[in-house]
C-alpha cells in the first residue's frame, strides 16, 4: 500500500494480473482484470483517510489493530510518481 502525497492518493495492489478496466465508486477506483478480479484499489482525496490512521496510532491497544487477514503490509509514503 502506498500513499502519494503529491497526488493525494492511496494505491493498494491486490494482484499482479493485467488491468482490463476500472470502476469508480465515490472516492474509490477499483481496477479489474478481464475476469473481473480486483487488481488495484485507489483511494482519492486520501489525506482524509491518512488523518484517520494518525488517530488510530494514538489509541492505546493491547494488541495490534488488524483490518483483515492479509492486510499486514505497512503503508509507505512517496512524494510523487
Amino acid at each position: 500500500m502506498n500513499y502519494d502525497i503529491e497526488a493525494n492518493l492511496i494505491s493498494w495492489e491486490l494482484a499482479k494480473d493485467p488491468i482490463d478496466h476500472a470502476i469508480e465508486l465515490g472516492n474509490f477506483i477499483i481496477h479489474l482484470s478481464k475476469t473481473k478480479k480486483p487488481v488495484l484499489i485507489e483511494i482519492l482525496n486520501a489525506s482524509k483517510f491518512v488523518g484517520q490512521f494518525d488517530k488510530i496510532k494514538k489509541l492505546k491497544l493491547s494488541e495490534p489493530l488488524k483490518v483483515s487477514e492479509g492486510l499486514s503490509e505497512p503503508l509507505t509514503v512517496s512524494e510523487g510518481h
